[in-house]
């Protein structure tokens, strides 16, 4: 069966309607601000990465050797990142959380920042919607106490099945502990438990296939995703990428798709029903080739407090000294506003002038 990749807009649209942060109401007890920008695109998924520390050394990450961790001293504690989520759900119009890393399941404060998440309210009056991004180690030793705090979903970082190849792309020998993760996950009724693969050129094709069965097997929504230039610079080649068109060749050969009816609205993946696997479904992320800039709903804290508007983003804004020095919350939702008022349309991966982050995505958050 022949199908085709369903796209969505790369670039915003204008609307002249939308306030600058200048003209958004002043910050009160139950008033709700906007986390818009000058394209029309209101914010209301909020990332939060809770450490930029990983027991995993991917390659297309970090080098072998780890990164240079920030200072205890210069991360937010935990009394400062509930405050900035509720401003972000109080004042600023955030609904849902991710909660991101490098690995969060090793901030020891996890299921405590779960339950003050999901005990805030948005602006339509429902608790928050609270997600979780982990390479699954140790997954299944916490995943009771994170369910219980409130945690609606959780994302698996997962590359291949094959023992050997996992090993060498993370430089652990620990695939049968994630395996246990993302069985124990399944097994707590979090729905759909999602499995995020990035596809490398020369380095995990093959496992494209034997990870769709797998995850299908399990009743696990796989998604697929194009590598992006967020790791080491030399790891990353735009002429060489496997692309999304790439990946649905090799899943068409083995299985008959047919796209997801439901609107995607600002999701980021493509999603395929699976003939063979009634029920089953799997998706295809083209972060770079059919960009989703044009639809994105998210704005992003790292664990050192600090606003990024993109992944991509070459500035941020700090609110941690903000705070320290005593800032209102009025003030932080202001400078918190401003910095999205700021995004830009596109994330520029295909641009001549394109230049990747300063820092890796360990330290940005997922």
């Amino acid at each position: 069966m022949t199908t085709h990749l369903t796209l969505l807009p790369t670039a915003p649209h204008h609307s002249a309607d939308i306030p600058t942060p200048a003209d958004l109401p002043a910050a009160g007890p139950g008033d709700t601000r906007v986390l818009a920008d000058r394209y029309g695109r209101v914010a209301r998924d909020l990332r939060v990465s809770l450490t930029d520390r990983c027991n995993l050394r991917c390659t297309y990450c970090m080098p072998a050797e780890g990164l240079e961790w920030l200072p205890t001293e210069q991360t937010l504690s935990t009394p400062e990142v509930t405050r900035l989520i509720r401003i972000a759900v109080e004042l600023l119009g955030i609904r849902q959380i991710r909660f991101t890393g490098g690995e969060p399941l090793l901030r020891k404060e996890l299921a405590e920042i779960i339950a003050f998440t999901t005990a805030l309210r948005t602006d339509e009056g429902e608790p928050v919607q609270t997600a979780l991004t982990t390479n699954g180690l140790g997954l299944d030793k916490h995943v009771e106490k994170l369910q219980a705090a409130g945690l609606n979903r959780v994302n698996i970082s997962l590359d291949t099945i094959d023992a050997e190849r996992y090993k060498a792309l993370t430089r652990r020998d620990r695939l049968k502990h994630v395996l246990a993760g993302i069985n124990a996950a399944v097994a707590s009724g979090l729905s759909p438990v999602k499995i995020n693969a990035v596809v490398m050129p020369g380095v995990n094709e093959a496992d494209i296939v034997p990870l769709a069965r797998y995850c299908l097997e399990r009743g696990a929504q796989l998604r697929f995703i194009e590598q992006m230039p967020l790791g080491p610079r030399e790891q990353w080649r735009r002429s060489e990428m496997v692309t999304a068109a790439d990946i649905l060749a090799r899943l068409q050969a083995e299985f008959t798709l047919s796209p997801a009816v439901e609107p995607r609205g600002a999701a980021p993946a493509a999603l395929w029903d699976v003939a063979e696997f009634p029920g089953g479904r799997l998706g295809v992320i083209a972060s770079v080739t059919h960009s989703f800039c044009g639809d994105c709903d998210r704005s992003r804290l790292t664990t050192d407090g600090a606003i990024r508007n993109c992944l991509f983003a070459r500035t941020e804004t700090p609110l941690r000294e903000m705070m320290r020095a005593g800032a209102t919350d009025t003030e932080l939702a202001t400078a918190w506003a401003s910095a999205m008022w700021g995004k830009l349309p596109g994330h520029g991966i295909d641009d001549p002038g394109f230049l990747q982050p300063d820092r890796p995505m360990s330290a940005i958050g997922g």
